[in-house]
């Protein structure tokens, strides 16, 4: 089993900051990548960003990649989202997540992702 801690959320102004955490415990050597998705109210459950433990490529969605940075500290089994710039529509709660053993092509499949966060809150007012 593998648990994992989110961190970091809050309440910002429209072109303000967050950096959200996500603290990795249990069984991590199984996991390929670590990935960040979001859930706004009344919407579907949507990709953000990814990054592989091995070797440390990354992936984002087209609406965060020139705003969002992902990245990773295998030492600390903690991943990291800088999140910049940030717009009222990226209001949503912000759930990590870990893959299974194997490589993922983009990583942007929640099927990808045998384990997932209880998410934390990012709230973004205009």
């Amino acid at each position: 089993q593998m648990q994992l801690v989110e961190s970091g959320g809050g309440l910002v102004q429209a072109g303000g900051s967050l950096r959200l955490s996500c603290v990795a415990s249990g069984v991590t050597y199984r996991s390929y990548a670590m990935g960040w998705f979001r859930q706004a109210p009344g919407k579907e459950r949507e990709f953000v960003s990814a990054v592989s433990w091995i070797t440390g490529k990354r992936y984002y969605a087209d609406s965060v990649e020139d705003r969002f940075t992902v990245s990773r500290d295998n030492d600390k089994n903690t991943v990291y989202l800088q999140m910049n710039s940030l717009k009222a529509e990226d209001t949503a709660v912000y759930v990590c997540a870990a893959t299974n053993p194997f490589p993922c092509a983009s990583c942007q499949r929640g099927g990808d992702y045998d384990y997932w966060g209880q998410g934390t809150q990012v709230t973004v007012s205009s």
